[in-house]
């Protein structure tokens, strides 16, 4: 016998079955069960305070709902498809633990803004999750920093040798980037943080609810101000999407240098065995295949952030069916984002590094032409006078098969006499490193100072 669905009084017909299970959500949204069934504890109590109900059903209400949720816990609640969501299947079950009293727990409220709390708590849990995440990689960076401060290594623009940094700035630079993602998530929980339950379907209820109370007893910051807007917002989903796919392209940019620097042309870093695998028929390989499963799921996490703001582009107030795929992406990126973050953290502590090899390749291709410049701009040759000059050494030196470190004095100076002296004030990587002695700079003295900031503000996480 067909289960009867709570909303079909109007009908004649019973559902298609190809639309029973088209119209269904119940086998991804059933992840919002902990958060309804609290959501729904907090406004059946608010009932029962406000008198709308009496304390006795309203007990019963939340015991039952307890029991469901120890069920579903347990994996002996049996899930399906014809209840369509998370949201049917507790009140179905709710029904058959203590009767029609069940009936009364949605009270003035729709599967509208019942689905909107849920999904807010589900994303507000994410963020402290995620923004926990966020700071063990963090860590993990910093300790590298600290052990690397003394590695001189180049650095690259267009992938080609630019200037020599201390190897420390370039772990910091991903530090940096995942705190502008910390603060991001942080941002957003306050928008996600607005409590919509009490907008029923889209215009509020006749109940005299109080929807302070339950906000106060669900963590939210405040009430929703906008009834038809309340249930069709879905910013905070795009907003925590976009979050997680900045972070994960940044976590993408820092796979494809560690699959560029573990390479055999690189060589200058190493992966652990645990985080590679082999080949099925080239037995020498060791293939980066975290790193590149990192570059591969951040489309992924792009995708679903397009998906969702695709699917709302569209859409008329108030709630539409369309709505019922703002879930999907979100539990992806989720469940993607979670794991690369847990994983990249042991990663990045595992790195090894070639020092040696490493502070061989800063000194090679004329990396420090730039302070050679400076130190001619410094002596008063325009900047552009003085690029144009070291340009004619680099050739002169490619010419002749050397580097600024053997390059006779009696050539430089015939090229220009000035060039001597800058020579000898530049020939060295880690000079040119700790030659930017500024804010934000590569000098020892500056990523020193500013580990030592970290380390301050690591204390108040």
């Amino acid at each position: 016998m067909k289960k009867k669905k709570a909303w079909s009084g109007r009908f004649n017909e019973p559902t298609h079955p190809l639309v029973e299970i088209f119209n269904a959500s119940i086998w991804f949204d059933w992840r919002l069960y902990k958060h309804d069934i609290r959501g729904s504890i907090a406004h059946v109590s608010m009932l029962a305070a406000k008198k709308i109900i009496t304390k006795k059903d309203a007990g019963a209400i939340v015991t039952g709902l307890k029991r469901i949720g120890k069920e579903i816990d347990s994996g002996k609640f049996d899930f399906d498809t014809a209840d369509e969501d998370i949201h049917m299947a507790i009140e179905r079950r709710l029904a058959k633990i203590i009767g029609p009293i069940a009936g009364k727990l949605h009270t003035a409220r729709s599967r509208n803004d019942q689905v909107a709390t849920d999904l807010r708590l589900f994303v507000r849990d994410c963020i402290d999750e995620i923004a926990e995440l966020i700071r063990s990689l963090q860590k993990a960076f910093y300790k590298q920093a600290v052990k690397h401060i003394d590695t001189i290594a180049p650095s690259y623009t267009h992938l080609q040798p630019a200037q020599p940094i201390r190897l420390a700035h370039w772990f910091l630079a991903y530090y940096e980037m995942l705190d502008r993602d910390v603060a991001r998530f942080v941002d957003a929980r306050k928008r996600v943080n607005v409590m919509p339950l009490g907008s029923a379907a889209l215009t509020g209820t006749n109940f005299p609810i109080d929807r302070k109370m339950v906000a106060d007893e669900l963590d939210f910051d405040s009430i929703s101000e906008n009834s038809l807007d309340a249930v069709s917002d879905r910013d905070f989903a795009a907003e925590f999407l976009f979050a997680v796919s900045m972070t994960a392209t940044h976590l993408s940019r820092l796979a494809e240098e560690l699959v560029i620097f573990t390479s055999a042309e690189f060589s200058v870093m190493e992966l652990p065995d645990a985080f590679c695998t082999g080949s099925s028929i080239m037995p020498q390989k060791k293939n980066p295949d975290v790193p590149e499963l990192i570059r591969g799921k951040t489309g992924r996490l792009n995708g679903n952030l397009l998906a969702l703001l695709t699917t709302l582009k569209g859409l008329p107030l108030a709630y539409n069916k369309d709505m019922q795929e703002d879930k999907e992406p979100v539990f992806s990126s989720y469940e993607q984002i979670a794991i690369i973050l847990e994983i990249t953290a042991d990663m990045v502590g595992a790195i090894k590094v070639d020092k040696k090899l490493l502070e061989k390749r800063a000194n090679e291709n004329f990396m420090a032409s730039v302070d050679i410049a400076d130190k001619l701009a410094m002596a008063g040759v325009p900047f552009r006078e003085a690029h144009e000059i070291v340009g004619q050494l680099v050739r002169l030196c490619l010419d002749n098969g050397w580097s600024f470190c053997d390059i006779p004095k009696k050539e430089a100076g015939e090229l220009d006499r000035r060039l001597v002296k800058a020579l000898d004030d530049t020939r060295s990587a880690a000079k040119s490193a700790d030659g930017k002695d500024i804010p934000g700079g590569t000098a020892r003295k500056r990523v020193a100072a500013r580990l030592k900031k970290i380390e301050k503000g690591m204390k108040k996480w």
